[in-house]
C-alpha cells in the first residue's frame, strides 16, 4: 500500500488596511499597528500548517477595498500567473477587498480555474475543505455586507467633507502655492509671505504686459522654484505624473494656472471634481454652478481690481513677435468701429523707412470691411490725449461731489435704493394678493386643484426672489451707512494717474476697455467705469448741478443754487 503524498501549497500573505479603516499610522512607522496585527494572526494560524510554505507577504497599506487596482494585489496576481504562489490566505473576506462582484468573480471563479487555494481565517473559508451548502449562502452574503459597508463609508466622507466645503475650511492635501496650512488649524490657509511674493510679480508682470510664456522665462532665469519645486524644498511629499525633467521648471501652463485662480483674491472655490461613485475612481469635472464657492474665506494676495484686469487681458489676443518682452500698450484693446473685429498691428518697410499701423482684421481676411487704417503713433497719441481728458473730467467730478456736502453722496444712493425697495414690497404685496384670490377661484370651481398648484407655487417663488432682492438692498444701505462700500473707490484709479505724460501697458489695461477706429482722423475710447460715470453725472443733475461739455470732451459744472 502507497502513502499519499500531502501537496505543500506556496502562499502568499495579503493585508490590507484603508484610510478609511481608520488605523493608518500617522508615525514614522513604515506600517500601520493593524498590518502588523493582520500579519502576526495569520503566522500564528500557520503555526501548525505543516502543509503551507508562505513565500510572500504583499501588504497594501492605505488602498481601498472598492476596488482591485493595488499594487501589493497585483503584484500577488503577477506571482499566481507565473505560479510562484498556488495559495493567497487574508485575515477575512473584508481585507480581501469589500468590492461584491469582483471578490466573487476572484473566489468562486478565477482562484479555483488557476488551482489556488484561497483562505480568509476569520470568516472560517478554506476553499480546499470543499464548499457546504452553507458557503454558497454565507460568502456572497458577507462579500455584500462589506460592498454595501464600503458604500456607506463612502457616502459619510462625501457628506462630511461637503459640508467642511460648506463651512469654507479648506480640504485639499497641499494647499496652493503662495498660502501655507495653518499650524493651528489645518484646514485654513494663511499666506506664504515667500511664495506670495512671487504671485504679486507674475500678477504685476501680467499688467506690465508681459506673455505666459515671457513670465516663465523671467522666473526661470531669475532661478525661483517652480510651485512643485517650492512645495519639495518646503519638505512636502508633492509629485505629480506630469513632471518630465530632472527639475520641474515654470511654463505658461503653471503661470496662467495661477493668474485664473481665485484663491489669490481670498476666495476658496473647492468641489470641482468628483467620482461617480465609490467603485469608478476616474474624477469627472462637476458643472460650475455646483462648486462650492467661498468668498473671503481667507487672507487675499492680490486685490480684486488686479485679478479683474488680468482675466480680462487673458481674453484679449495679444501674440507678439518673438523679440518682443512685452506686449504693445494697446494689443488686444483696438477694434473696428464699423463691424467690431480686432485691429491687428502690421509693420511695413518702405523707401527705405518703416512703417507701423493697424487695420481691420476682417478686411485684411475677407474684404468685407473697410481697412480703418491708422498710423500706430497717431492712434496712441490720440488716446493719450484723451486719457488725459478723462482724468482731468475725473478729478473735477471728485470736486463737484465734494462740493454737495449738505447733500450727503451717499444719501442719493439710499434714496435710489428705497425707491426700487418700494417697487419691491410692492411686488410681494401684490403676489399675496394673487395667491389668496386663486384660493378663491379654486374654491368656487373656477380653476382646478393641479391649476391652483401651479399657479401657486409660482407666485410664492416670485415672492421669494422678491424678499431676497429686499433683504439685498436693505444690506446694501446698512454698507452704504457702515462705509463699507466701495462703489467710488474707481475714482481712485483715475486719480491716480493725473500726471500721466506716457501710455503704458499697465495704464491702458487699468483705465481703458477699448478703442474704436472710425477712420485715420477720428477714433472713440471706451473707458473703463464708463456706467458709473455717467452715474455720478445724472445724481450731480439731480443735486442742482448742470454738466456742460466743451465738445473736446472736457466737462464743467454749473449750479443752479450756491451750494
Amino acid at each position: 500500500m502507497k502513502k499519499q503524498i500531502k501537496k505543500i501549497y506556496h502562499a502568499a500573505i495579503y493585508v490590507r488596511l484603508s484610510k478609511e479603516d481608520g488605523d493608518v499610522a500617522v508615525s514614522s512607522k513604515t506600517e500601520s499597528n493593524s498590518i502588523s496585527n493582520q500579519k502576526e494572526l495569520i503566522r500564528n494560524f500557520l503555526k501548525d500548517k505543516k502543509d503551507i510554505v508562505v513565500v510572500s507577504e504583499r501588504v497594501d497599506d492605505g488602498y481601498s477595498g472598492s476596488s482591485f487596482e493595488r499594487p501589493a494585489f497585483k503584484l500577488m496576481l503577477e506571482d499566481i500567473k507565473k505560479g510562484a504562489v498556488d495559495c493567497v490566505i487574508v485575515k477575512d473576506l473584508s481585507r480581501f477587498g469589500r468590492e461584491y462582484i469582483d471578490s466573487g468573480r476572484y473566489i468562486e471563479r478565477l482562484f479555483p480555474a488557476m488551482g489556488v487555494r484561497f483562505i480568509a481565517i476569520n470568516d472560517g473559508y478554506d476553499s480546499l475543505d470543499g464548499k457546504d451548502q452553507s458557503d454558497e449562502i454565507i460568502i456572497p452574503f458577507k462579500n455584500l455586507i462589506n460592498d454595501a459597508y464600503c458604500r456607506d463609508i463612502s457616502v459619510k466622507i462625501r457628506s462630511h467633507l461637503e459640508v467642511k466645503r460648506k463651512n469654507g475650511e479648506f480640504i485639499g492635501s497641499f494647499a496652493p502655492y503662495g498660502y501655507q496650512k495653518d499650524e493651528g488649524c489645518r484646514n485654513r490657509l494663511v499666506v506664504d509671505p515667500v511664495a506670495a511674493g512671487i504671485v504679486r510679480d507674475i500678477f504685476r508682470m501680467k499688467l506690465h504686459g508681459m506673455s505666459q510664456d515671457a513670465i516663465a522665462d523671467r522666473l526661470n532665469d531669475m532661478g525661483v522654484l517652480s510651485p512643485m519645486e517650492y512645495k519639495n524644498a518646503s519638505g512636502s511629499s508633492y509629485q505629480t505624473s506630469f513632471r518630465t525633467e530632472e527639475r520641474a521648471q515654470w511654463s505658461a501652463v503653471t503661470v496662467r494656472r495661477i493668474l485664473e485662480n481665485e484663491c489669490y483674491i481670498g476666495n476658496l472655490v473647492q468641489g470641482r471634481q468628483t467620482t461617480p461613485n465609490h467603485k469608478v475612481k476616474k474624477p469627472v469635472v462637476k458643472p460650475e454652478a455646483e462648486w462650492v464657492r467661498i468668498e473671503k474665506s481667507h487672507e487675499p494676495v492680490v486685490s480684486d481690481r488686479d485679478f479683474a484686469i488680468v482675466q480680462r487681458l487673458l481674453k484679449m489676443d495679444t501674440r507678439m513677435s518673438p523679440e518682443q518682452a512685452e506686449v504693445y500698450p494697446l494689443a488686444g484693446m483696438v477694434v473696428c468701429a464699423d463691424c467690431g473685429a480686432a485691429m491687428v498691428r502690421k509693420n511695413v518697410c518702405a523707401g527705405g523707412k518703416r512703417y507701423r499701423y493697424y487695420v481691420c482684421s476682417r478686411n485684411k481676411e475677407t474684404k468685407e470691411c473697410t481697412s480703418h487704417r491708422i498710423a500706430v503713433e497717431r492712434l496712441e497719441e490720440a488716446v493719450l490725449h484723451l486719457l488725459k481728458v478723462q482724468v482731468s473730467n475725473v478729478l473735477d467730478l471728485k470736486q463737484a461731489m465734494e462740493k454737495i456736502s449738505d447733500i450727503p453722496f451717499q444719501e442719493l444712493d439710499i434714496k435710489e435704493l428705497e425707491k426700487r425697495i418700494e417697487q419691491k414690497e410692492a411686488e410681494i404685496a401684490r403676489c399675496k394678493e394673487l395667491r389668496n384670490m386663486l384660493y378663491e377661484d379654486m374654491k368656487d370651481g373656477i380653476v382646478s386643484k393641479e391649476d391652483y398648484m401651479e399657479l401657486h407655487e409660482a407666485y410664492t417663488k416670485r415672492r421669494d426672489m422678491a424678499e431676497e432682492a429686499v433683504r439685498k438692498m436693505e444690506q446694501e444701505i446698512k454698507d452704504i451707512l457702515a462705509s463699507n462700500t466701495d462703489k467710488y473707490r474707481w475714482l481712485d484709479y483715475f486719480a491716480e494717474h493725473q500726471n500721466i505724460d506716457k501710455l503704458t501697458r499697465n495704464v491702458a489695461v487699468e483705465l481703458i476697455d477699448r478703442v474704436k477706429v472710425v477712420d485715420r482722423d477720428t477714433i472713440e475710447v471706451v473707458f473703463s467705469f464708463g456706467d458709473c460715470y455717467k452715474e455720478i453725472l445724472g445724481s450731480l443733475e439731480h443735486a442742482g448741478c448742470t454738466v456742460v461739455c466743451d465738445g473736446q470732451g472736457r466737462i464743467r459744472f454749473e449750479w443752479k443754487e450756491a451750494v
